[in-house]
């Protein structure tokens, strides 16, 4: 029998309350040494969905995972057809005040690395600097068999190439890019194959059920023990690709603080728990820490 991958947690014991006090998150950033996770919720404000808030893509879409994936040829359909028209979509977002406050504590030296767990490029966009995609990236694609990369965008013009006139309107888009389509209109879309090898092409992230590279887990690792805390923005934390990380910071003594609208898998090993909109959130802490985000002013 095949084990789905955790996709859901319910908490089973009392967790502290959320707060709307930013005063720790402002006193963390202000010594500096803060290591950032992020995960969907950061980006919300960018219309992006999380999976698990209000209205979350959970609640009417289950991810596709690597075994589904590696499957068969109609897996792989009804994934680049759905991936194909999310892209649209998922390709214009823009960064957004949260993405653009971590950055702007990154330049004034207060945050010392990003992890995310998206795979949608805004803190890169943003002009954050060494940004670990913790998921990888949906603007990459990579060959099953040769192992080749190529950009998303090339293969995105090879998609359209070989469907012309595919224009489904979907139902809605979620985290990971991945439109929602009826198997009516995912139709007969043809998927490509690698141009080196003819083998098959994977978007370059992390499916739910595949482990993150352990090279990729140990740098993180790395980058938690340097840190002097941990901030964690927009995560629920419950995939262990997470939570990990704060475990290992809470077990070293080192500070954890979140901001998420809803309690987390790491609440019990956080110091606090802010449950404000993150846009609204960074961008106050920025201006008590008279930081200018985006060029403006800080009040």
């Amino acid at each position: 029998m095949r084990m789905r991958p955790t996709l859901n947690w319910t908490p089973t014991e009392d967790l502290p309350p959320g707060t709307k006090d930013l005063e720790p998150v402002a006193d963390a950033l202000s010594t500096g040494g803060v290591l950032v996770l992020s995960g969907a919720g950061i980006s919300t404000e960018s219309g992006i969905p999380d999976y698990r808030g209000e209205g979350g893509s959970l609640l009417r879409h289950t991810p596709m995972t690597y075994q589904d994936f590696t499957s068969g040829a109609q897996a792989r359909q009804r994934y680049w057809a759905r991936s194909h028209l999310g892209w649209r979509t998922f390709g214009r977002a823009r960064p957004n005040a949260g993405h653009r406050a971590v950055a702007a504590f990154g330049r004034h030296g207060l945050v010392s690395a990003v992890i995310t767990q998206n795979v949608d490029g805004l803190h890169q966009a943003a002009g954050s600097e060494g940004v670990v995609e913790l998921h990888g990236s949906l603007d990459r694609v990579v060959c099953l068999s040769c192992g080749a990369f190529s950009p998303r965008r090339e293969l995105a013009r090879r998609l359209e190439e070989a469907n012309e006139g595919f224009e489904p309107v979907a139902a809605g888009l979620n985290p990971d890019g991945d439109a929602d389509l009826t198997r009516e209109q995912v139709g007969d879309f043809r998927v490509v194959p690698c141009s080196i090898c003819g083998g098959i092409l994977k978007p370059d992230v992390v499916f739910f059920g595949e482990a993150v590279p352990p090279r990729r887990v140990e740098h993180c690792r790395e980058l938690v023990r340097e840190a002097a805390s941990l901030l964690v923005l927009g995560s629920s934390l419950t995939v262990m690709s997470g939570l990990r990380f704060v475990r290992q910071a809470a077990q070293a003594g080192k500070p954890v603080l979140i901001v998420n609208r809803d309690a987390t898998r790491g609440d019990r090993h956080a110091v606090t728990r802010v449950e404000l909109p993150l846009g609204t959130a960074l961008t106050t802490v920025a201006d008590r820490l008279d930081i200018p985000v985006d060029g403006r002013t800080a009040a």
